[in-house]
């Protein structure tokens, strides 16, 4: 959960997961399991963490994982409570486009103004499918309600990238096409995968040059996937401020993600922004 070694400069979080999760028999497992060994069950414990590793501030988002769709949306309150409690911390709330989930999801849009909220969150793992061609009626009226929410209120739509199903970054396209000049989206995990990468580094620096208000972070990126955006950011001269640095604790590891940044064979300015500088210019230097 920590180690001795700390960061060297300045380090802020841009995508973890806070509140415990029970243990779930995954996969037809012979019995439950907590696959992450440990989470954060409040904004002390998630502090502690920053502190271990010497990052400044964090933006938290529900931890989830398991296929209830009430757990994520439980713990939105735990966000706000941990991000008006520190100005260390800023979070993202849980909502679904799922119709199922409509009446748990205009609950939250209520909080959306709330200090210290600053993005939404879904994922297509737990049912439906980000391409808006795939919608129904309702599913589109959830949608929009989120889109207006994140329009009036200035935020940044985190979603889940996975490679293949719905979450494969293929499902992405119509959805940035049709939304991404007028809302921030924020494609978490940059496609996750060997082929999400390969279709994703060239189409995400077109996106920036034809204005679609894209950002990522790359987090679960495999070997080349970070190294190959990042010069290719320098090679192209352009996508080097839509990239966040992100740990995705507990799902991920903080140390391997930051290596993967400040390992690269690229400049020290574009650490530095991906590092804290994108951080603080996508979110107004919110704390």
């Amino acid at each position: 959960m920590s180690s001795p070694e700390k960061v060297t400069g300045r380090v802020v979080d841009a995508h973890s997961h806070i509140g415990e999760m029970e243990a779930w028999q995954f996969y037809n497992l012979k019995e439950p399991v907590k696959p992450t060994v440990y989470d954060f069950a409040d904004a002390n414990a998630y502090l502690d963490h920053l502190d271990g590793v010497g990052a400044e501030r964090g933006l938290i988002l529900p931890n989830y994982g398991i296929p209830v769709q009430s757990q994520p949306f439980s713990l939105n309150d735990l966000v706000l409570e941990s991000v008006q409690s520190n100005d260390r911390l800023v979070g993202g709330l849980w909502v679904s486009f799922l119709p199922q989930n409509k009446e748990m999801t205009l609950k939250t849009l209520e909080s959306a103004g709330e200090a210290g909220v600053v993005a939404l969150k879904t994922t297509f793992l737990l049912g439906g499918n980000p391409d808006p061609t795939t919608w129904d009626e309702e599913t589109t009226e959830i949608a929009e309600a989120c889109f207006a929410a994140v329009e009036q209120h200035d935020l940044v739509f985190h979603f889940h990238t996975s490679a293949g199903g719905a979450s494969d970054i293929n499902n992405f396209i119509p959805l940035v096409e049709q939304y991404g000049e007028r809302i921030k989206i924020y494609l978490v995990h940059f496609g996750g995968g060997v082929s999400g990468h390969i279709k994703l580094v060239p189409q995400f620096l077109d996106w920036v040059e034809e204005g679609y208000r894209v950002y990522c972070d790359t987090t679960w990126t495999i070997g080349f996937g970070a190294r190959w955006l990042m010069t290719e950011i320098e090679r192209r001269g352009v996508g080097e401020d839509r990239v966040l640095f992100a740990s995705d604790e507990p799902w991920s590891d903080f140390w391997s993600e930051y290596w993967k940044i400040n390992g690269a064979p690229v400049s020290d300015e574009l650490k530095q922004r991906i590092l804290y500088q994108n951080y603080e210019q996508l979110y107004g230097n919110a704390s």
